[in-house]
């Protein structure tokens, strides 16, 4: 072992001193008279500035500056090494051209750098700040023909807004702006700001758009800034309108009619101006919608539910877009566009066009899979993909699918069996709420009400087969971008076993025959292969702003499973005192269940952050149920949990799964689960990403459980929490992101108390060692 580590520090010794001569040898590929520049410092003398406000500045400042210097890793320049050492290739192409050009980079020299010109930015940008009397000086520093630049700002005081007025007149325009004063973003106090003047005027236009006032811009309204009225460093703001603005931006419009071609192609028709058709044939009216369908390809109710706008409405922005939203959601067009006509300049109508072009209605799509799991699982799956989307002409998505597949264990216990799988499901998605209630959304997004069914033939060769049956009617809206609710009003799952092996059924009732051989009992497996009927409502709800250009974003996701509520109270079921009830001759599960998965990610720069998850859930058996559903258990590790184990190797509790016969030995699970992940994830070369990550986390049990025993949760659950960390490689060609995570184990919950922590049992040198405590995750995109 000492050995092995004297080794590694050899080469990372080496390693290092040969960045370091790559670094200082950059140099010499200069020509006499060149210097590399390696960046700029910027200084700011300021006396009234605070710390805080001083690196704000000199952090955007920084931004301006041009031109960017080569980039570095830990002070190195490798990409700037790659290319001076690539010749010169002698076409655009070869593995010459991709070193020196693609992945090297060109040097940035100082002769490159217009000191006068970014002088100019600093002085712009400041002024833009509130800095009105900015100046600024440059220096350069060179040594060993590396050369930087100083630039020095002295901003001087910053200018504070004194007032802000907003001249009244008599016109609408006027009086809408007047309206919306008190929510001005520009204070009285605070510092001038270019960006929060530019933001006021886009807050009036917003506000102006939603009024009827379609033809409006921000660029129509100027804030005049008078310095003169102050003797201390102050500035008054005064907002109106430009002399020179067009009377049409100042009338408000409202709808005329509105105008909707369901069947647009603009290779196949005339077109007009606004690239709308002069061939209005086959004129449909429903609710004063006027719409074209020759070949009546569309319910005319789709259109009504997706539209928001009404004859003699104001026009409105947020309609106008929400409209759109809707129409796009609906699925079964390839592209949606609007159009507003002018139909009477007298009176400020306009006309509204929707210029729609339908996907194709039915796809099929063949899907063949190739995968791997941290279980040493390797397999293949074939699905068969069939699409309707238009199936009763209301937009309604018919989908079909079947598919096989087949899972064989490579590695791992030697006595593990082969999975091989197929089955068919469909579901029917209708583009609104259907149930005895109106329904009323303004959401960009069109709810849908979801109706599945389907079949799975499970069989673990030379164990058992499983048929499982399901089916679920239910709904899925969204309020907006963040926030989504999925509520099954009823979701029912039957599961009926087949073909149990001789060999399956000794695992659970034991053997003792041979007194070399003694098969312990482990009644737990049967539930594995109960009849079970479960059935019930479950309902989750989403909330994310991962999409948001923001330094800290979150996600949650908390989920509710009920089943047999209502029919176990009312059968009066209680199997724990003997009183266990059947359903069509099938003993139905009651039980309750929640999981709530919270994620934080943080923004370090523009090419690291910090991801985090923490996942708690627990399943509550009752009344006909002892034992939660063997389909409706947690369980933890693998490539998407704890990666330094396999998946369903651990738990519950500080039961040891090494106790069992090796071919069950991935089929643990419980009640209740705690999961934390933190992973650091950076960027260091175009598509290719590294990442650092700890897992943690364990599944325990409610009730005792005889056959496994430390399973159930206790006060001590903290000190039988797995613990695992590595490393990891993403490489991300924007179709997908291939994954590949090392991890080991850093605490093992089933030793003893004393003895989990692993850190002085590693022994990387020892094959064994490597081979049953390095783990390798294969997945596509990320954990979490």
């Amino acid at each position: 072992m000492t050995n092995l580590k004297n080794r590694y520090y050899k080469i990372g010794a080496a390693l290092a001193f040969a960045l370091m001569i790559s670094s200082c040898s950059n140099t010499k590929f200069l020509q006499e008279g060149e210097m590399l520049y390696v960046g700029a410092k910027i200084n700011i003398k300021n006396d009234t500035l605070s710390k805080k406000e001083k690196s704000s500045l000199k952090d955007a400042l920084q931004d301006q500056l041009r031109p960017k210097p080569n980039s570095s890793f830990l002070g190195l320049r490798p990409k700037l090494y790659i290319y001076n050492i690539t010749k010169e290739p002698k076409k655009q192409k070869g593995l010459g051209y991709w070193l020196k050009y693609k992945v090297g980079e060109t040097p940035v020299l100082l002769g490159d750098v217009d000191r006068e010109f970014n002088k100019e930015i600093i002085v712009n940008y400041s002024e833009n700040k509130g800095f009105f009397n900015a100046k600024a000086t440059s220096d350069t520093i060179s040594k060993n023909k590396k050369a930087s630049v100083l630039y020095t700002l002295t901003p001087g005081a910053r200018y504070l807004i004194s007032n802000v007025k907003f001249p009244a007149d008599s016109t609408v325009i006027n009086a809408e702006i007047q309206s919306i004063t008190d929510k001005s973003f520009l204070k009285a106090g605070n510092p001038f700001d270019l960006d929060v003047i530019k933001a006021e005027r886009e807050r009036i236009d917003e506000h102006l758009k939603n009024r009827g006032f379609y033809y409006f811009s921000p660029d129509n309204i100027i804030v005049q800034a008078d310095s003169t009225v102050q003797k201390e460093p102050k500035v008054e703001l005064i907002v109106k309108l430009k002399d020179n603005t067009p009377a049409i931006s100042k009338e408000q419009f409202t709808i005329d009619k509105t105008i909707v071609f369901a069947d647009y192609n603009i290779d196949d028709l005339k077109l007009g101006k606004y690239g709308i058709p002069y061939k209005t044939d086959s004129v449909k009216v429903f609710n004063d919608l006027y719409i074209i369908d020759p070949k009546n390809k569309f319910k005319p109710k789709i259109f009504d539910r997706a539209l928001y706008f009404n004859r003699g409405d104001l026009y409105n922005r947020k309609d106008h877009n929400l409209s759109l939203n809707r129409l796009i959601s609906l699925g079964v067009f390839k592209f949606v566009k609007n159009e507003f006509v002018v139909s009477d300049s007298t009176t400020h109508t306009f006309d509204a066009y929707y210029l729609l072009t339908p996907r194709p209605f039915q796809s099929l799509r063949l899907e063949t899979l190739v995968k791997t799991n941290s279980a040493n699982y390797t397999g293949g799956e074939v699905n068969l993909n069939w699409t309707n989307r238009n199936f009763f002409k209301g937009a309604e998505q018919l989908t079909g699918a079947i598919y096989g597949a087949f899972d064989v264990q490579i590695g791992g216990p030697k006595d593990a069996n082969n999975i091989i799988r197929f089955g068919a499901n469909a579901q029917l998605s209708i583009p609104r709420i259907v149930a005895p209630f109106r329904f009323n959304s303004s959401s960009a997004y069109v709810p849908r009400t979801n109706f599945n069914i389907g079949y799975e033939y499970l069989s673990r060769t030379e164990l058992y087969t499983l048929h499982n049956f399901n089916t679920s009617f239910g709904y899925v809206w969204k309020e907006n971008e963040r926030k989504e609710h999925d509520l099954k009003v009823f979701d029912m799952t039957l599961v009926a076993p087949q073909n149990v092996t001789e060999k399956y059924q000794t695992q659970i009732d034991g053997d003792n025959s041979d007194p070399l051989n003694i098969i312990k009992p482990n009644p737990s497996l049967q539930r594995v292969i109960d009849k079970q009927l479960i059935f019930g409502p479950t309902y989750s709800y989403t909330y994310t702003n991962t999409m948001l250009p923001k330094k800290n974003t979150y996600y949650y996701k908390g989920s509710v499973d009920l089943a047999g509520t209502i029919t176990g109270i009312v059968s009066g079921a209680d199997r724990k005192a003997g009183e266990g009830k059947l359903l069509f001759g099938i003993p139905f599960s009651q039980y309750a269940k929640m999981e709530h998965d919270l994620r934080y990610y943080r923004k370090i720069n523009e090419k690291s952050s910090i991801a985090t998850r923490a996942i708690v859930g627990i399943g509550y058996p009752y009344g006909n149920s002892v034992y939660m559903p063997y389909v409706k258990q947690f369980y933890v590790g693998g490539s998407n949990s704890i990666r330094a184990f396999r998946a369903r190797t651990l738990g519950p509790g500080s039961y040891d799964p090494r106790e069992q016969e090796a071919t069950f030995f991935f089929d643990q699970s419980g009640d209740l689960k705690l999961e934390f992940n933190a992973e650091y994830r950076a960027n260091i070369y175009k598509f290719l990403n590294v990442a650092a990550f700890v897992d943690a986390g364990n599944v325990w049990l409610v009730n005792e459980d005889p056959e496994k025993p430390g399973g159930k949760f206790s006060k001590d659950f903290a000190k039988e929490l797995a613990v695992g960390a590595g490393i990891g490689l993403r490489l991300d060609f924007s179709i997908l992101i291939l994954r590949l995570d090392l991890a080991t184990p850093l605490r093992i919950p089933y030793y003893e108390e004393g003895d989990r922590w692993t850190f002085d049992k590693m022994d990387f040198g020892n094959r064994e060692y490597r081979r049953d405590n390095l783990i390798l995750n294969i997945a596509i995109g990320y954990p979490f």
